[in-house]
């Protein structure tokens, strides 16, 4: 393979660790000739700049011969080298990648447009990875080794990182880096095919009239971007507390406290949790509590929040139905060190949740809300929900484009009064159900 191939793909076919061995030893050239107090007093721009143009004279004056383009690649590789994180620089600066997982030296994939694809590049070694490894996580003051072999964080810049190494990932250093997307409105969903202009308005009506909203669905199926979206309908007066494990909400209100959970340091001190921020939040005066995901015993003290004062809060839950969210949120409850009885969870949920939207990841790649469904039971009775909206797939076709229509249904009258009672309009694809209507539409869960 040519100079010029070697230097435009890096790391394909068995040519890797031969380039590796390339930029290591001009590398190693350009650390000999800079002054590492004077590069620390640059900003990261002249930094870049400074090396740029000293590796260009080591280049000139000692080889070997390339082209422009040739050079222009290599300069570049040894600098991200040695000021950036290698070869995952490109990736980060491609605003098309939303994911990158890294499974040890030699596997890299990337996520774009919700589909997975693997990269035909790799680390020159397992120790190039683990010293990016090192290099990403010392920028949130964390440490990775045998004795704290996982790390999860969020990056000054708003990634959100995960690494775990040997011995407890047996294929090498694992990295996963997550990139979050910008702040989608409402309607740009409906542009993506998320959802519609009917189910906007509903949405819209119970946000405004104080619902409690529950986002569910699973991993990557798009539940941070809609409750985010979903946050940008609540008035602009009200206080809002959000409760994050890695801040990823992005609200345009002017009254917003955002809130951060801790993990421990070296130590094993200084935790601080998601439910430590819930209870704290109930003293900060909220008229709406947005928390980011609830996957334990905080699940208990926001459910009691809703029910007791804080109505149009928002949160999200892992699951793969309404029904299920349910389900899991009762099982979440049950984590507290509060002795509540299983039964009594059903009590504090029937009370606290509203709604429960369900969005899907389909595989190809999109994300839809399948389901807006409404929780109609009360006290201790068995959960029973009634769908007011849901997603009809039609048959897939060559292209494997899942194409389908979203199907709106009556809303239970004490819903539509409610929402009148708001001064809500309601949509008009939706009508409105009888009593025996609502019994019927779906069995009693739980």
């Amino acid at each position: 393979m040519s100079l010029r191939a070697r230097i435009a793909a890096p790391e394909e076919g068995g040519s890797g660790r031969e380039d590796g061995h390339l930029v290591a030893v001009y590398r190693a050239k350009l650390l000999e000739e800079i002054d590492l107090a004077e590069m620390s007093s640059l900003a990261a721009a002249e930094r870049r700049m400074r090396l740029e143009r000293v590796l260009g004279h080591i280049i000139s004056r000692e080889g070997p011969v390339l082209s422009s383009a040739e050079r222009s690649q290599l300069i570049r590789r040894v600098v991200d080298e040695a000021l950036g994180l290698g070869v995952l620089e490109p990736l980060l600066a491609d605003a098309s990648i939303t994911e990158i997982m890294v499974n040890g030296p030699d596997s890299i994939f990337v996520e774009r447009a919700g589909r997975v694809e693997q990269l035909p590049i790799r680390f020159a070694s397992n120790e190039q990875l683990m010293q990016t490894i090192e290099r990403i996580v010392s920028t949130v003051n964390r440490r990775v080794d045998e004795s704290n072999p996982m790390v999860d964080a969020r990056l000054p810049t708003g990634e959100r990182v995960n690494v775990i190494i040997p011995p407890l990932a047996l294929t090498g250093p694992t990295l996963t880096i997550r990139r979050f997307p910008r702040a989608y409105t409402l309607p740009e969903l409906i542009g993506l095919g998320s959802l519609d202009e009917q189910m906007l308005m509903l949405l819209a009506a119970f946000v405004r009239a104080r619902f409690n909203v529950i986002v569910s669905g699973g991993t990557g199926s798009g539940k941070t971007t809609l409750l985010n979206a979903l946050s940008g309908l609540v008035p602009s007066h009200e206080r809002i507390i959000t409760i994050e494990d890695s801040a990823e909400l992005q609200l345009q209100q002017e009254h917003v406290i955002r809130l951060e959970s801790r993990p421990p340091n070296v130590e094993g001190k200084g935790q601080i949790t998601i439910r430590d921020l819930v209870r704290n939040s109930l003293r900060m005066r909220p008229d709406r509590i947005i928390v980011g995901e609830v996957r334990g015993g905080e699940t208990l003290d926001m459910l009691q929040a809703m029910s007791t004062g804080h109505d149009g809060s928002l949160a999200t839950v892992h699951s793969n139905s309404a029904e299920d969210a349910l389900m899991r949120l009762q099982t979440l409850g049950s984590m507290s060190e509060v002795q509540i009885p299983f039964e009594a969870l059903k009590d504090q949920i029937n009370s606290a949740v509203d709604v429960i939207v369900q969005l899907t990841r389909h595989a190809d790649g999109s994300r839809k809300v399948t389901e807006i469904a409404l929780l109609v039971s009360h006290g201790r009775e068995q959960f029973r929900v009634v769908p007011v909206t849901r997603f009809v797939p039609r048959p897939t076709g060559p292209d494997r484009v899942v194409h389908g229509h979203f199907e709106h249904l009556p809303l239970p009258r004490a819903v539509a009064e409610k929402l009148y009672v708001a001064n809500e309009p309601l949509p008009p694809a939706f009508g409105v159900a009888d009593a025996f209507d609502v019994l019927n539409t779906r069995q009693a869960i739980g």
